[in-house]
């Protein structure tokens, strides 16, 4: 079997059997079967899921990441390799990701074979991301440790399989979520001078919270703030005590996250006081936007023309990516390879064109090579 017909079927394989963030363990069994077949050796550094591998020896190292995980989505696209796990699904492309690794990781141990890799590739077959867990988790374990550069990629639907895309500086957005607890004094409806109604108190934060982007931050200072969940209640003549919400913050610098932290304290503090209420924020720090560093995004692109990519631009985007927490440690890139499909990333009717399987392995595997041979070149 060639190695293009082995990472079809382990990612057939992988679509027809999805596993949830950190409940992987079926994934990474077969991720470790695929790589012992070609005797690839596997790292046992105590992650409990995910599989982390090298091929060559000595330094310098490079590492390349791909995410494992999947969705709490039922499978709607057309397609005979459907999820057989009810309400999982691979819908962001995960599955993609690990068949392109795997690919490279073959690609590479033929190097290594010939005695011809200038240093050491480390994958990171990584689980949880889409609980921005994983990279974490495999950053406690050693995942980087020696690592000089790391590089990931993500598919991008809007692309044709024959684009690839990334830029210098940040890639994506810090992703942040917030919960709004707003307590007042519940009343008769028939009544409500005699309370403090949170939904009134609630609704005028609501509207303040969208003054931070158009009033208080620069128009060339990309942010977004949503709330997504608003409750409170139980019945149709009663004020209720409270209310609560929740929603996301999405920023490109610690700048501007923090100067949209503070201004949501105010206004979710300061609006439910001179109502009569009390407003609490509580905000999660999710993972840190992807900062890129450009001469890594510049070789990833040179290579991807030499391997016959089309190279397109892309804006910084506000979707998240925990990626970001491996170029916390060492620096890196992370890149789009175009996966052409009619629907988005988490839509439950999301699949991939196939074709891009194989070419994105040979990118890869080319791009893994260069990078060790710049950093060989570099410790001359």
């Amino acid at each position: 079997m060639t190695i293009a017909d082995t990472i079809q079927t382990l990612f057939l394989e992988l679509h027809q059997h999805p596993e949830l963030s950190n409940h992987e363990f079926e994934t990474t069994k077969r991720i470790r079967e695929y790589l012992q077949k070609a005797g690839i050796r596997i790292l046992e550094l105590g992650a409990k899921t995910g599989v982390i591998a090298e091929v060559g020896s000595g330094s310098p190292v490079v590492a390349l990441r791909a995410d494992i995980d999947a969705l709490p989505i039922e499978e709607q696209a057309a397609c005979s390799y459907r999820s057989q796990n009810s309400q999982v699904m691979h819908a962001c492309g995960h599955d993609v990701h690990t068949s392109i690794l795997m690919g490279a990781a073959y690609l590479l141990k033929a190097q290594e074979q010939e005695q011809n890799l200038p240093g050491t590739v480390r994958f990171l077959f990584q689980p949880a991301e889409e609980n921005f867990s994983g990279a974490l988790e495999l950053i406690e374990v050693g995942a980087l440790d020696g690592v000089d550069v790391v590089l990931g990629l993500h598919n991008n639907p809007n692309l044709t399989v024959n684009q690839m895309t990334s830029c210098a500086g940040p890639f994506s957005a810090n992703v942040d979520r917030i919960e709004i607890t707003i307590t007042g004094v519940g009343a008769h409806a028939a009544k409500p001078e005699t309370g403090v109604d949170p939904i009134v108190i609630g609704a005028q934060i609501v509207t303040a919270i969208q003054t931070i982007v158009s009033r208080t931050l620069a128009g060339l200072e990309p942010a977004v703030v949503s709330i997504t969940k608003f409750l409170s209640g139980n019945t149709w003549n009663v004020i209720p005590e409270t209310v609560e919400m929740e929603g996301t913050v999405r920023t490109l610098t610690p700048e501007v996250r923090a100067k949209v932290k503070a201004q949501l304290t105010n206004i979710v503090e300061n609006i439910a006081s001179a109502m009569g209420g009390k407003g609490e924020l509580r905000w999660f720090d999710g993972p840190p936007s992807v900062i890129n560093v450009p001469e890594w995004v510049d070789l990833a692109k040179t290579v991807a023309q030499q391997v016959g990519y089309e190279v397109v631009d892309i804006e910084p985007q506000l979707g998240g990516e925990d990626f970001a927490h491996y170029l916390h440690h060492v620096p890196g890139a992370f890149l789009n390879i175009g996966s052409q499909s009619e629907y988005a990333l988490h839509h439950p009717k999301f699949q991939i064109n196939r074709d891009m399987i194989m070419p994105a392995a040979n990118y890869w595997y080319e791009l893994a090579q260069q990078v060790l041979t710049v950093l060989k070149n570099n410790q001359s």
